[in-house]
């Protein structure tokens, strides 16, 4: 254990298995515990701790120094954790790099229990510059550029969004027009809105930028390719032909200088164009093995996928500060009595407090191991261990997914954490102002999560169809409509899944209408796997029924838009739970697994009631087994209350970054 990691609260450690009306409390193996969380990448995940420790000053810094000011001590806190190394862990070793994609990803999501305007600043330089020009590029760039990026000699940026171009890239306005005579390519901000907005390090900083442009060759548009180019000079000084805007104050992450940028006529060599999948010749011929356009932009895109994983990963470290904040200031904080002999209760031990805080830590959990598996899959698809085209697909909505669920759970447990600790949480002393603040914009960092769950849908509807990557939203209509709803679900066997486990559970099919097997993980899994299989299939009836009408494509898309989101949401709602259950049941018999299945069972209870309306409606609950499912997640959350302490400390966030000394104390 670290020395600066917060310790097992005193109320809440647990020498033994104990036993209540409610059933057993798990003994907690805390060492066993942190080591299943940090899994294979302890040894990287314990040194990024304890430079984060030296680096707290820096929390306090976010606060009190003029925004230019701290945009230099960012700088510098960026430049000292590249001395380390540990931002460099992805990059091939050749470079300075240490070659192991897992373990970078592993490095950035610790680096988010710090200040995150160091991380976003971190990721912007280390993951999107540096891993555009990595994936993107061919080895011409990786000689010229990779070793500079790796050590922080040289800070880019990447140059995507646009102000009039969201989460809409291929629409992009930005041209890169190819000049045979010259052998140049000019980049132009073509069209108001056009210019580049929002980029991290733009403003101040970045001497490079990764371009993203619709390329143009002898007159004809082969769309989004993205190029290397200049913008300042060793000196800071901007570029001929480049306007840069300071995008000014924002809700947080104030340390990143965010910019807008536009191009007249900027004239770059021709070998600025990062080439991995299509090149222009001297003489003007555009050449690419990957004849479609719409597959060609979108396996560009799809070497990029992690920056949307990292995204993910950070928003479960900023969850897993936050609810040990809470956790812990709610295992020490007492207010009213229970009875006039007695003292003030422990917050804690209130059952509504509980229920806001419990559930969120077992789903801050399965999100942990739900992330641990999509690290797992881009591993194997970047280092060429899975090369097959469906795989690629699957991990590319898999990321999208997670990283949309994972976002959205912080701004969630953020909130009621801060709120679970009254006004004292509302200081900005306390950390919850700045994660509030900071994380707020991880649900549209790397898209907006609502148009990443409908790329997950487009996937699940077209079954990662070979022509998926050609097919925009209209596309997809057309193409499900074209479909038997049986083609569709096909793959799922959810209706005989539920019939075996109706007649395995004790009493057959009316135990289906008391509180039998409610803590059996199939029953569990059944629960999920019906309703995503329910709603695809509703879905594609609906996209069906519109065609069928004679509605426009575009028309059905938008009137059915809320029904692909519910169907992806389930979808990696699933996702989720499978890599949980799979997590515990993994582990050998003995306290680490017992403490995984309390927590498993009550992420997978509470997922189920909280939207028990929709079981209801489609059959799946009787209002009596609803009811007593609403009593099982009382009583795993009066179970999880006593190690709850235990279980906020596996996490081991270095004391210092917590801060909250005023509601927690230092941990000594």
């Amino acid at each position: 254990m670290a020395t600066d990691a917060p310790a097992p609260v005193s109320d809440t450690t647990t020498s033994g298995t104990t036993s209540g009306t409610d059933g057993p409390v798990p003994t907690v193996d805390l060492d066993g515990l942190r080591a299943v969380l940090d899994g294979e990448y302890a040894e990287v995940r314990r040194g990024v701790r304890e430079s984060l420790a030296s680096y707290a000053s820096v929390l306090t810094d976010a606060e009190t120094m003029p925004r230019d000011e701290f945009r230099e001590r960012v700088r510098e806190v960026v430049l000292e954790i590249a001395a380390t190394g540990q931002s460099a862990l992805g990059f091939p070793v050749e470079y300075g790099g240490g070659g192991d994609l897992g373990a970078s990803i592993a490095s950035f999501e610790t680096l988010a229990y710090g200040d995150l305007s160091v991380l976003v600043k971190v990721g912007v330089q280390f993951g999107l510059f540096g891993g555009a020009i990595l994936q993107l590029g061919t080895e011409r760039h990786h000689d010229a550029y990779l070793a500079d990026i790796v050590s922080g000699r040289l800070l880019g940026c990447f140059a995507m969004t646009e102000t009039g171009h969201g989460s809409d890239v291929q629409s992009l306005g930005t041209v890169a027009r190819y000049d045979a005579e010259t052998r140049e390519f000019v980049v132009t901000t073509a069209e108001p809105g056009a210019n580049k907005d929002y980029i991290g390090n733009a403003a101040r900083h970045a001497r490079l930028a990764v371009v993203f442009a619709q390329l143009e060759v002898a007159g004809e548009r082969h769309g989004v390719h993205a190029l290397v180019v200049p913008l300042r000079d060793e000196s800071g000084g901007v570029l001929p032909g480049i306007r840069i805007e300071d995008d000014g104050a924002k809700m947080g992450l104030n340390g990143v200088d965010n910019g807008r940028i536009w191009f007249d006529e900027v004239r770059v060599p021709r070998e600025a164009l990062l080439n991995r999948f299509a090149d222009v010749t001297e003489d003007g011929t555009y050449t690419s093995e990957i004849e479609s356009s719409g597959r060609r932009f979108f396996t560009m895109l799809g070497t990029l996928i992690q920056g949307r994983v990292s995204v993910g990963g950070a928003g479960i470290s900023a969850s897993k500060v936050a609810l040990t904040i809470a956790v812990e200031y709610a295992l020490k904080r007492r207010q009213f009595q229970a009875s006039d002999d007695a003292p003030e209760e422990l917050l804690l031990d209130y059952g509504m407090h509980q229920r806001r805080l419990l559930p969120l830590l077992a789903r801050t959990y399965g999100l942990h191991f739900a992330q641990e598996v999509l690290v797992s899959r881009l591993d194997e698809v970047f280092s060429g261990a899975s090369t097959d085209e469906a795989t690629r697909k699957m991990l590319e909505s898999r990321a999208a997914g997670t990283k949309a669920l994972a976002t959205w759970h912080a701004t969630r447990t953020i909130q009621e954490c801060r709120e679970a600790c009254g006004g004292a949480g509302y200081l900005a002393e306390n950390r919850f102002a700045a994660l509030k603040a900071d994380t707020d914009v991880f649900t549209t960092f790397e898209g907006d999560n609502h148009v990443l769950l409908q790329l997950v849908a487009k996937g699940l509807l077209t079954d990662y169809a070979s022509d998926f990557s050609d097919l925009d939203q209209i596309g997809m209509v057309r193409f499900v409509a074209g479909l038997a709803v049986e083609t569709v679900l096909e793959r799922t066997r959810v209706h005989r899944l539920l019939e075996q486990i109706k007649d395995a559970l004790p009493g057959g099919n009316d135990s289906w209408d008391d509180d039998a097997g409610l803590l059996d993980p199939d029953y569990h899994l059944a629960m999920y796997r019906f309703r995503e299989e329910h709603l695809i299939g509703g879905v594609a009836r609906r996209l069906k029924r519109g065609v069928d009408a004679g509605m426009d494509a575009g028309q059905v898309f938008s009137q059915v838009q809320d029904h692909v989101i519910a169907a992806a949401r389930a979808h990696v709602e699933r996702l989720a739970l499978e890599a949980f259950t799979e997590k515990v049941a993994a582990q050998p018999d003995g306290p680490v697994k017992d403490t995984l299945n309390l927590l498993c069972d009550l992420h997978a209870l509470s997922g189920i009631e909280a939207d028990r309306a929709w079981f209801i409606e489609h059959g799946r609950l009787t209002v009596q087994r609803s009811k007593a499912i609403t009593r099982e997640v009382g009583v795993l959350c009066r179970r999880v209350r006593p190690i709850a302490g235990d279980l906020v400390a596996a996490f081991d966030v270095p004391r210092p970054l917590l801060r909250a000394e005023a509601l927690i104390g230092d941990g000594a």
